[in-house]
């Protein structure tokens, strides 16, 4: 008879590393396959925007925020991140003037600026979305004024504007918040 093994926790803790690795590493080729491209589906206002998944450092449920005064409406504050202070921006005011209605499906995407992060508040995040070779081959330019100095092109069946999370940190009028 097979008596069972003894293992002391961390040779189990090192057994499941090991299975984890191996899993990872085989998800990791697909994902690399040449010619795709991933991102985060998120919505603001009414539109359907997708940013590149290296741009986007976190995802965060909405915190508490603090006001700070004499800024730009669509600066709502400031949250405390692990410690940190992150001014938050409502990207729907931002971009087209209008309130962002927050909701449970409301959520902060957490994005480098500088030599550090500016949270900005969306309606919902639809979470990854992978765009193909094809799918840009066919996609339709941005033809909406508002966005089209952070996203070119709209891809998929949802037609998900591309937007740049560098160009937007880097524009002048987001830079200065200060009313």
């Amino acid at each position: 008879m097979n008596q069972p093994v003894n293992r002391t926790p961390f040779e189990i803790l090192a057994r499941y590393e090991r299975l984890s690795l191996a899993h990872a590493s085989a998800t990791q080729e697909r994902f690399e396959a040449p010619g795709l491209w991933r991102g985060i589906g998120f919505r603001v206002g009414s539109r359907a925007l997708v940013s590149g998944i290296d741009e986007i450092n976190e995802l965060l449920a909405v915190p508490v925020l603090t006001p700070v005064p004499r800024t730009q409406a669509w600066l709502l504050g400031v949250a405390n991140v692990r410690g940190n202070l992150v001014p938050v921006v409502d990207l729907a005011r931002f971009l087209f003037g209008e309130r962002t209605q927050q909701s449970d499906r409301s959520r902060l995407l957490v994005v480098r600026q500088g030599s550090g992060n500016v949270a900005l508040l969306v309606a919902e995040v639809f979470g990854q979305r992978t765009v193909d070779e094809e799918q840009r081959q066919y996609a339709h330019e941005e033809d909406d004024p508002r966005l089209t100095r952070f996203a070119d092109s709209r891809v998929g069946d949802q037609q998900l504007a591309i937007f740049s999370m560098s160009r937007l940190v880097r524009a002048p009028d987001f830079r200065q918040a200060a009313a």
